[in-house]
C-alpha cells in the first residue's frame, strides 16, 4: 500500500516541485571538489539518466551535463547535487560552510563511490557534519521502493572487492539529505553504453535505481 502511494506521489505531484528549479525542468549538478580526485568521470551519466528519468515518470528534465564548483559556483541554484570519482576530495572551511548550509535548506546529495572514494569522503563530510554519523538505510526504507523495487538494498552494477553493495545517509529532521553508496556504483550503469560495456539488463536496473534517487529526493 505504502509503495503505491509513493508511485502516485511521484508519478502525479512530482512534476510541480522539480519544473520549481528553472523554466526548462530539473537538473543535476556534478559537485567539483579539491583534492585531486577525478570529479569529472562519466560526464554521460547524469544525461542520461535525466533522459531515463523524463521517459519513465512525469519529471521535466533538462538532459545536460552541468558542474558546481563548491568553491566558486552556486549550489543553491540546484536542488541535487551528484559527486563521484576515485580518489582524494579536501573541503576547505568554506567549503564546508556552504555544503552544510546548502543541505539544512532543503539541498541534497548524492555521491557514489566509483572505488577509491571512501576514505576521503567519510573524512570530508564528517567535517561538515561532526555531530552527525553516516548509517546505512534498511531495505525497507522509502528510497527503495519509492518507484522500483529495490527492496534488497542498492543493486551491484560494478564489481570491485566482491563486497556487498551499501547505502548511507545522513538526516536532518528524519529527512535524508545525504546518501552515499559503496561497492554498488550505479552510475557507471548510467553511463554511455560503450564507456563501461555494462549489459543492457545492468544499465536499466542501474537507471531505475537512479530514478528512485531522484524521485526520493523530490518528494521529501
Amino acid at each position: 500500500m505504502k509503495q503505491t502511494i509513493y508511485k502516485i506521489i511521484a508519478l502525479g505531484l512530482l512534476i510541480q516541485v522539480s519544473s520549481a528549479q528553472d523554466g526548462s525542468g530539473f537538473m543535476i549538478a556534478r559537485l567539483k571538489y579539491n583534492g585531486g580526485g577525478d570529479w569529472y568521470n562519466d560526464p554521460s551519466a547524469e544525461v542520461n539518466l535525466l533522459r531515463f528519468v523524463a521517459q519513465n515518470t512525469n519529471i521535466k528534465t533538462n538532459p545536460k551535463y552541468e558542474f558546481v564548483d563548491l568553491s566558486t559556483g552556486n549550489i543553491f541554484a540546484y536542488p541535487f547535487l551528484f559527486m563521484t570519482g576515485h580518489g582524494n576530495i579536501v573541503f576547505s572551511d568554506s567549503d564546508v560552510k556552504k555544503l552544510r548550509a546548502y543541505l539544512e535548506n532543503g539541498g541534497f546529495l548524492y555521491v557514489d563511490d566509483d572505488y577509491g572514494l571512501d576514505k576521503a569522503f567519510r573524512r570530508e563530510i564528517k567535517k561538515v557534519f561532526p555531530e552527525k554519523e553516516l548509517v546505512e538505510l534498511p531495505f525497507n526504507h522509502g528510497l527503495y521502493k519509492c518507484m522500483y523495487d529495490f527492496t534488497s538494498g542498492p543493486p551491484k552494477t560494478h564489481e570491485h572487492d566482491n563486497k556487498p553493495p551499501q547505502g548511507f545517509g545522513i538526516f536532518i529532521d528524519g529527512i535524508l539529505c545525504v546518501y552515499y553508496t559503496i561497492e554498488s556504483n550505479p552510475s557507471d550503469g548510467w553511463a554511455d553504453p560503450d564507456v563501461h560495456k555494462n549489459p543492457p539488463e545492468k544499465r536499466e536496473e542501474a537507471l531505475k535505481f537512479g530514478t528512485n534517487i531522484v524521485v526520493w529526493a523530490l518528494i521529501n
